[in-house]
């Protein structure tokens, strides 16, 4: 499978362009940015092509990994499905239900594959203790805390527009759902939806299985503070969810194992469009709750 990499930020040179370049079930084509200095610098790294023009690429490829903001990731991941492309996606997958649900319907119409890449749900660890708590039965309620530093230290994604415009709710919730969605069920209800410290908000989440769990996300942690954490109780006892033992890279090589596999098989992966588009219409609905708490 021939695959493209839309995007050049730090996302994309840190953790995207070597898990395709690396991937041997994949070829590695080439490279669009919307600075096309930058995908120049990315594409001779890697010995691909730097495209200038985003179509060109997509008339090249079979695939498409999007490492962009997610408002431009939805426009451009629709323009794909529509050109038959597959795609192996960022979350969030947008940060409006109307741009998310867009997506979603255009991998149902082009019938190509897609996975968005939930961290957690592509590691080790990580991956098999969900599975193993999803086919447990009796969850009374769960804790998540998703606490980054982003905000408070030098990290190279403190510059991100979209993060300083949305906030933890739409960077880090997106995993925290990802982990408790299979394991609990969907979100019934947005039961309550509170602001902490600077971006910090904390949520009360209803689940189809009459369990419960709480959120809480923030970008401006202290970073002796920082780190992702949850707990699970219930008739089985107390769980908590394990670090993992890798980075970013190996796991992305997993999830675009995943999109081969979809798109080999046309058995969607759990973790697809329709699935970023749920996580997508419940933080819309947290933050039209915050929003109310502030009127």
């Amino acid at each position: 499978m021939r695959i493209g990499l839309l995007g050049t930020g730090p996302w994309a040179r840190a953790a995207y362009a070597p898990a395709l370049a690396g991937h041997t079930g994949l070829e590695f084509a080439g490279v669009w940015g919307r600075r096309p200095e930058a995908a120049t610098a990315l594409a001779d790294r890697y010995d691909v092509v730097a495209y200038a023009d985003v179509d060109a690429l997509l008339a090249d490829v079979d695939a498409v990994a999007v490492a962009l903001p997610p408002s431009v990731q939805a426009e451009l991941a629709v323009r794909a499905a529509r050109a038959g492309r597959h795609l192996l996606l960022d979350k969030p997958l947008a940060v409006s239900v109307a741009e998310g649900r867009a997506v979603a319907e255009a991998v149902e119409r082009a019938g190509v594959a897609s996975v968005v890449f939930f961290t957690a749900r592509f590691q080790k660890e990580p991956e098999a203790w969900i599975e193993e708590q999803a086919a447990a039965a009796g969850w009374f309620t769960a804790r998540a805390q998703w606490l980054g530093a982003v905000f408070t230290t030098d990290s190279p994604f403190a510059d991100s527009p979209w993060r300083r415009e949305k906030g933890a709710l739409w960077d880090v919730g997106p995993h925290a759902l990802s982990v408790l969605l299979p394991v609990l069920g969907d979100v019934r209800h947005v039961v309550a939806a509170a602001h902490g410290p600077a971006d910090t908000v904390h949520l009360v989440l209803d689940h189809a299985t009459g369990a419960s769990s709480t959120l809480t996300l923030s970008l401006t942690a202290p970073p002796a503070a920082a780190g992702a954490d949850v707990e699970l109780r219930g008739e089985a006892g107390v769980t908590v969810l394990p670090g993992s033992s890798e980075g970013a890279v190996p796991a992305l090589t997993r999830a675009a194992d995943a999109l081969v596999r979809a798109a080999r098989t046309g058995r969607p992966h759990p973790c697809d469009a329709a699935f970023g588009l749920r996580v997508t219409d419940i933080l819309a609905t947290a933050e039209a709750r915050l929003a109310c708490g502030t009127d």
